[in-house]
């Protein structure tokens, strides 16, 4: 088994075990610790979507750092395990909810609103043009998309990237609604 450590929050230090499973990269302590620095150490009251949660590094760090609701979208059967593994190891946080699904069919089918999306698929599989369409119903107005991908984004619809980092080949990114010019 593989593993990652929280890095933040309730449960820090806490260490999350998980199988090896094609095109699963957990996002590494040093870029999670930029995406928490960007988005503000704790996220009390937000709502949170890990769409590809693979390891869920993501998912759980949000947890760990007040985050409302969790929701954990994985389709792998191994990988899956293993996240309600680590969420019985962590004691079952009531905000976290793990779900058996494709990231499509659970984009299209949930009435679920959220404030933050991590969306980090498999590469060089398309899965970041077809998901676009879907994630305006599923975010809130002000809401944030945090993006793994291949290559650097400018924007998906309205929301344009506002901070982005590289790692290896690995390029990360904070998108926010782009609110129509207004200046400050």
């Amino acid at each position: 088994m593989n593993s990652v450590r929280i890095i933040g929050g309730d449960y820090r230090r806490r260490v999350l075990k998980f199988p090896d499973s094609e095109g699963l990269r957990p996002t590494p302590d040093r870029v999670r610790e930029t995406l928490f620095n960007w988005l503000g150490q704790e996220l009390d009251g937000w709502h949170c979507l890990d769409l590809f949660a693979g390891s869920g590094a993501l998912g759980f760090e949000a947890a760990s750092r007040g985050a409302a609701r969790v929701v954990l979208v994985e389709q792998a059967p191994k990988v899956l395990a293993a996240l309600r593994e680590n969420h019985e190891m962590l004691q079952k946080p009531a905000a976290m909810t793990i779900i058996r699904a494709d990231a499509l069919q659970y984009l299209a089918s949930t009435n679920a609103k959220f404030d933050l999306i991590f969306l980090d698929p498999p590469f060089k599989k398309g899965w970041i043009a077809r998901l676009e369409p879907l994630l305006p119903g599923v975010l809130n107005e002000d809401a944030a998309i945090y993006v793994e991908a291949e290559q650097p984004i400018e924007s998906l619809g309205d929301w344009r990237t506002v901070r982005h980092g590289r790692a290896g080949e690995v390029h990360y990114h904070l998108l926010r609604r782009d609110t129509g010019g207004k200046t400050a």
